[in-house]
């Protein structure tokens, strides 16, 4: 960091006392990553294996029209296959040869687990090998769980990467691999600052086709620009790439010292790193300044959903000026969130896991001036007269790096702007 960046506070958060709790939990299931990935890897289908109510989630969530051909669909269960007069099995191997068939440009399938009991008993590893053999070299069939018992709204994406990393190629060679799906136009920024700094070869995570030459060995080192990626990390790590820890690039401070990181595992000279970086941080913090205004000396609330609200905390509290009263995660790993928990100085309350109602009493004794939560809280947290944020807007707008920086702070801001004119038009 430089001097312009605040100084790391004397006391940060990685060892206060987490509130942990477990009871009931507002939270979307893990087949929503789905509306991204899909966009993500450009030949890959995802095939849910579930009911009609999958389905239905997967088309709203993603605004697909009936007669649009989205790379996602669901192999629904239908009664003879719940009464179990159906092989399950012949009947998922004949859904998939005839979806490739009929795609001929998939290369990438994934056999996408949900939550019907009568799914969580079909073995859908046993089932991608099998399908691997009938149907390789041309496609390769990967499987993972989306399931709402066993992941949260950002996990789906966790898995499928997970599953990817046993498959990857082998490799000696030095190499930078970035994890996490991004928006092409932010992952190209992300690479063009990568480039001019000098660092190389650099892949990412997914990869955007099956034809990349993505590998990993013991001399790859791997930089997370995702916070929910714990299953990746294990992964990675057990084929002997190394992470290199660093806070989330949300916000100008977070990126430089994400990307300070990575220059000083590659021996980036200092001058070489402020003239790459020196320009864009600048719009950064112009951009920061002028978006957050409202945003000044105001309380926020975190509600666990993505993930995300840790390193969030930390940009709003350190570059929006902002005060967090609690923040709240659906886990914590230290190895992912003890760089952003470092830089978010003592005071708020951390909590991990939910009890939905014991949080609601906490954030209506608290009254925020915004509260991040999910789409089943927000409204009814409006009605009682506070702003909220919803969560599931960070995890669908381009928010990381340096020219997204200002649109980040924006998304904050926008609910105290809207209560602030509503508040004149009353009077």
């Amino acid at each position: 960091m430089t001097q312009q960046s605040p100084p790391p506070p004397a006391l940060g958060c990685r060892s206060s006392p987490v509130l942990k709790q477990r009871g009931q939990r507002e939270v979307f299931c893990g087949l929503t990553g789905i509306i991204w990935l899909h966009r993500k890897i450009q030949d890959a289908f995802f095939l849910v294996v579930g009911s009609r109510t999958c389905a239905h989630l997967l088309q709203s969530a993603a605004g697909v029209m009936i007669f649009a051909e989205p790379r996602f669909g669901t192999a629904i269960l239908e009664e003879s296959d719940l009464a179990g007069l159906n092989d399950a099995h012949s009947e998922l191997d004949r859904t998939v040869a005839q979806l490739l068939e009929r795609r001929p440009d998939i290369r990438q399938l994934f056999l996408v687990g949900s939550c019907p009991s009568e799914v969580i008993k079909l073995d859908l590893a046993r089932a991608a090998e099998r399908l691997t053999q009938v149907h390789a070299p041309k496609v390769r069939v990967l499987d993972y769980s989306g399931s709402g018992i066993e992941t949260t709204f950002t996990q789906g994406e966790d898995a499928c990467l997970a599953a990817m990393v046993p498959v990857l190629p082998a490799t000696e060679a030095r190499e930078l691999v970035v994890v996490g799906a991004l928006p092409d136009v932010v992952e190209d920024q992300m690479l063009g600052l990568l480039d001019a700094l000098g660092i190389g070869p650099v892949h990412v995570l997914p990869a955007r086709s099956a034809d990349s030459d993505l590998a990993v060995g013991p001399n790859t080192v791997f930089a997370l620009a995702q916070p929910f990626l714990g299953d990746t990390h294990a992964a990675l790590e057990r084929r002997g790439a190394r992470h290199l820890p660093a806070p989330f690039p949300f916000g100008e401070e977070g990126t430089t010292v994400w990307l300070a990181a990575i220059a000083q595992e590659f021996g980036v000279t200092p001058d070489r790193f402020a003239e790459v970086t020196d320009a864009p941080r600048r719009r950064a913090r112009q951009a920061i300044a002028q978006a957050a205004a409202p945003l000044a000396d105001k309380s926020v609330f975190f509600f666990p959903d993505s993930q995300l609200e840790i390193p969030l905390a930390r940009f709003l509290t350190r570059e929006c000026g902002m005060l967090a009263l609690e923040v709240g995660s659906p886990y914590i790993h230290d190895a992912l969130h003890g760089p952003d928990l470092d830089l978010l100085a003592q005071g708020p309350q951390i909590s991990e896991g939910q009890d939905v109602d014991l949080q609601l009493d906490r954030c209506r004794a608290a009254r925020p001036d915004l509260t991040v939560c999910g789409l089943g809280l927000a409204n009814p947290l409006e009605a009682e007269g506070l702003s909220t944020k919803w969560a599931i807007e960070l995890v669908f707008t381009p928010v990381h790096f340096y020219e997204q920086a200002g649109d980040l702070a924006s998304l904050f801001a926008r609910p105290l702007r809207r209560k602030s004119i509503l508040g004149v038009a009353a009077e």
